[in-house]
């Protein structure tokens, strides 16, 4: 995907949420750091542009809610939960970039939980590539596309990245191989099939001899 790919997505992403919700009363988007966030700062915008309503944007870290906080690293960087509005008895639009095993999810919805209880929480995903180790799905998707295990989505936004879009990539670069002079060559265009034949048959005939006329 991009930029543009991106800028549509998030706008029909906007459009499905108010449909869903039912308007734009009572509800709030809390984005997942890092990328969650520039998702739902520009579904906030979407929403804004063509209902003239700002909903509230919250931003969410599950660091230490994580179930494999201990692998991560010996000392986590931890990052702010900023969430100015209350979370009780609203609907509350989960954000993130990508939507994998669901293990990302199930922390955040652990972290929303001692701020307060939603009515309920809908999750909102730029990609999801499937997967899934935990029964967690999203309600709103950009795109969703089949990966492999040995597949890395790679999502970036001009906020945090500098440019919009989204690459699959492999695990393991493959390993380039250094083209040599013959294989470098553009290869000559041949010629169809049947213009070849007649072109050898026409430069095999014999010379007429000149005669005269009969």
């Amino acid at each position: 995907m991009d930029a543009g790919h991106v800028a549509r997505a998030i706008n029909r992403m906007a459009l499905e949420i108010v449909d869903t919700v039912g308007g734009t009363e009572g509800f709030g988007l809390i984005g997942i750091r890092t990328r969650g966030v520039p998702l739902a700062q520009r579904l906030s915008a979407a929403i804004a542009k063509s209902t003239k309503v700002k909903v509230p944007v919250g931003l969410l870290d599950i660091t230490l809610y994580r179930d494999d906080l201990s692998t991560v690293a010996a000392t986590p960087q931890l990052k702010r939960t900023e969430i100015s509005f209350p979370v009780e008895d609203k609907t509350i639009v989960l954000c993130d970039d990508v939507l994998f095993t669901g293990r990302t999810v199930r922390a955040a919805i652990d972290a929303i939980l001692d701020h307060g209880r939603p009515r309920r929480i809908l999750l909102a995903v730029l990609v999801d590539r499937g997967r899934r180790e935990l029964p967690i799905e999203a309600q709103f998707i950009g795109k969703r596309i089949s990966t492999s295990t040995t597949e890395i989505v790679s999502v970036t936004f001009s906020e945090t990245d500098g440019i919009d879009d989204v690459w699959l990539l492999d695990r393991e670069p493959a390993t380039v191989t250094k083209p040599t002079k013959k294989s470098a060559r553009k290869p000559a265009m041949k010629q169809p099939v049947k213009k070849v034949a007649k072109a050898s048959a026409k430069k095999a005939a014999p010379k007429k001899s000149a005669g005269k006329s009969r």
